[in-house]
């Protein structure tokens, strides 16, 4: 038996009482068979809006969709979706129906849905109801389209994106009919939504096999970001490197944390290689100034896929530097602090190990970084390298007697003094200093 949600069990068990049928449907089942805990339920009923608020009286009940059968329940806070077996009509936009029709045959509901593991269906009377093999499919760790898989990706050009995500969450290869349809159809992503797209990337750069999906799925992923495309089979010539472009960015991606503007800059820092190419004398490889392409290829997919501004300017940032050298040096490590933020620089930090470990392992610069991130570790907590860390003010400078833009050009040179171990970071100290300065 599954383990339900108080407010999915009390959805069950009012429409049941009314004489509905009702089911649990989609994700939740198929997360609860593999072990992952559900965290939100859906239920697909044969009771009509109607019926379904009748059954539901007394309770709050939201009118979420309901032109399309969906009612949102509460109980004890929690929200279960509850919608009505229906059959969609004809999909115009490659993306949502022009109309739906109620229906009293949950066969005819679940054959609309996208992939055989989501269109399980489960309640406590009758266990598991599975029309379409989802359960051998998620026991073989498969996606496959439920019927014909051109007909589903073309009613819905998103469920394309959906299933390459799952590949990369779920761990799950993509069934070669369903793969082959995706690509057949993968033009039809540009119908949907940017937002909707930014979620479905997000969430496939976060998956545990996101490197086995960028390079076997990168003909659907190029159509969201065209230079993959370019990159699959670009070799880059150089004693450096042992993969080509793509390869170089999904194991890049691979070998740093799962946080998304971090997986982001992975993905897009050396977008820019191909358009800066060059050629020595010898046949060596060179992408002099690829970092600013790729920067410029990155803001433009950042902002088309209406990423939050916090995230684009981390990213872009860490795209535009990802290559500058870095010198294992106090001074260097604080004036690089006070350039970028200290939280920005330990990003810095992860991927410049990522980028190298993707790299010939002739080449690893490993253990210098180690001992990079320690020493940058021991300054973080000792040293200042910030004005806000200078044990001095503007007021401290105003009672000496300077005015505007006298007060921040000295206290930028106090700090910098202070970063290149030329003076302490005490309050007497650079009141003096802030004198001589003052007085040139």
């Amino acid at each position: 038996m599954l383990e339900l949600s108080d407010g999915a069990k009390k959805a069950l068990e009012l429409l049941h009482k009314h004489g509905h049928e009702a089911y649990i449907v989609g994700g939740s089942v198929r997360d609860m068979l593999m072990g992952i805990e559900a965290n939100d339920f859906d239920i697909t009923t044969s009771a009509t809006p109607d019926e379904m608020k009748l059954a539901f009286a007394g309770y709050t009940v939201i009118e979420t969709g309901i032109k399309h059968g969906t009612l949102t329940f509460l109980y004890k806070k929690e929200p279960i979706e509850v919608t009505t077996y229906r059959i969609d009509g004809d999909y115009k936009d490659n993306r949502h129906p022009e109309s739906v029709e109620f229906t009293k045959n949950l066969n005819n509901d679940l054959s609309r849905r996208d992939f055989t593991m989501n269109a399980l269906v489960y309640n406590e009377r009758e266990g598991i109801v599975d029309l379409f093999g989802g359960q051998n499919d998620i026991n073989n760790k498969v996606i496959k389209a439920i019927g014909d898989p051109e007909i589903r990706f073309r009613e819905d050009a998103l469920r394309i994106l959906r299933g390459v995500r799952f590949a990369s969450a779920l761990g799950f290869e993509i069934e070669e009919k369903t793969k082959d349809a995706m690509v057949k159809c993968a033009h039809l992503l540009h119908n949907v939504s940017a937002e909707r797209i930014n979620v479905e990337i997000s969430k496939l750069l976060l998956g545990k096999n996101v490197k086995k999906v960028l390079l076997d799925h990168y003909e659907i992923i190029g159509e969201i970001l065209p230079e993959i495309k370019e990159m699959h089979g670009f070799s880059q010539n150089s004693k450096y490197h042992v993969y080509d472009i793509l390869e170089h960015t999904a194991v890049a991606i691979e070998n740093i944390p799962p946080v998304l503007h971090l997986r982001l800059t992975m993905l897009l820092h050396d977008t820019g290689k191909i358009r800066t190419y060059t050629e020595d004398e010898n046949g060596n490889g060179h992408f002099y100034g690829h970092n600013r392409v790729s920067a410029k290829i990155a803001e433009r997919f950042l902002n088309q896929y209406r990423y939050d501004n916090d995230t684009k300017e981390k990213v872009l940032k860490l795209v535009e530097i990802h290559d500058a050298p870095i010198d294992f040096d106090k001074v260097f490590i604080k004036k690089r602090m006070n350039r970028i933020g200290k939280d920005l620089f330990f990003d810095l930090l992860k991927v410049k190990r990522a980028d190298n470990l993707a790299q010939n392992p002739e080449y690893l610069w490993i253990t210098k970084l180690n001992e990079m991130e320690k020493m940058a570790n021991e300054i973080a907590e000792e040293n200042c390298f910030t004005l806000q860390s200078l044990d001095i003010s503007g007021n401290d400078l105003i009672a000496l007697g300077l005015k505007g833009k006298e007060i921040g050009d000295t206290l930028n040179e106090l700090l910098n003094e202070v970063i290149e171990e030329k003076l302490l970071n005490e309050k007497e100290a650079l009141i003096k200093k802030a004198k001589e300065i003052f007085r040139q």
